[in-house]
């Protein structure tokens, strides 16, 4: 198995990220949410180059996305014999949801996804580096979602927590952006949800994608930038 560091290669990186609609961009028509912005910002002239494919799914779930894990994946490479060297990795807030009503049973029962979500770290650690990004917390005011969708900061915390802790075991870099979000004003934070309660606007995906780009953990794949410039 190999452990979740970057790699010392000085050469653009094949990336993979895999999640639901978080990862997708939906409820960013201008700028396609953050992974289409982090795509975007490495094909500057100045930046590392780094080859990023957008695999996420609206409404998928941690099985959903540990069911297409490694076949997408293995589609990934682009050069022959060559597979991607990084995975960011974006679930959960659908496993979350209360069906039907405020007190609903989970969508994931929460024993059955601390089980998921361990295997689907598991799976993705022993293909390559792992990254993951958290979720961001809903307008608990605009639910339900779609009429049977009922999100909760509550249920929110709980899911994150189980996949924090279970990242931390398994030495995977962790960006907790609920806990970014929530240590914000309600005010910024309802600035940059979609009407829907659920899905970051342009601003807020803006606001992940500044996130993003400044944690540690994936600054350390911009090494090659550094280096070029050294050099």
């Amino acid at each position: 198995m190999q452990l979740s560091i970057a790699p010392n290669q000085c050469q653009p990186l094949k990336i993979v990220a895999l999640g639901d609609s978080l990862v997708y961009g939906f409820g960013d028509p201008d700028r396609g949410g953050w992974v289409e912005q982090l795509r975007r910002w490495w094909m500057l002239p100045n930046s590392a180059g780094h080859v990023l494919y957008n695999l996420g799914v609206r409404g998928d779930r941690t099985q959903q996305v540990a069911q297409r894990l490694e076949v997408e994946f293995r589609h990934r490479g682009e050069l022959r014999n060559r597979v991607p060297d990084l995975i960011i990795l974006s679930v959960g807030v659908n496993d979350s949801a209360r069906l039907a009503r405020p007190n609903g049973r989970n969508y994931t029962d929460f024993t059955v996804f601390e089980s998921e979500i361990a295997s689907l770290l598991d799976m993705a650690q022993q293909l390559c580096p792992v990254l993951f990004i958290g979720m961001v917390p809903v307008d608990e005011s605009k639910m339900p979602f779609l009429d049977c969708f009922y999100y909760n900061h509550s249920d929110q915390y709980r899911y994150k927590e189980a996949t924090r802790l279970a990242c931390l075991k398994r030495r995977i870099p962790y960006l907790d952006i609920f806990e970014k979000w929530m240590e914000r004003s309600e005010t910024w934070r309802l600035q940059r949800l979609s009407e829907d309660g659920l899905h970051p606007n342009t601003l807020g995906y803006q606001a992940l994608f500044e996130d993003v780009i400044h944690w540690q953990a994936l600054a350390a794949y911009n090494r090659f930038d550094l280096q070029m410039q050294i050099s």
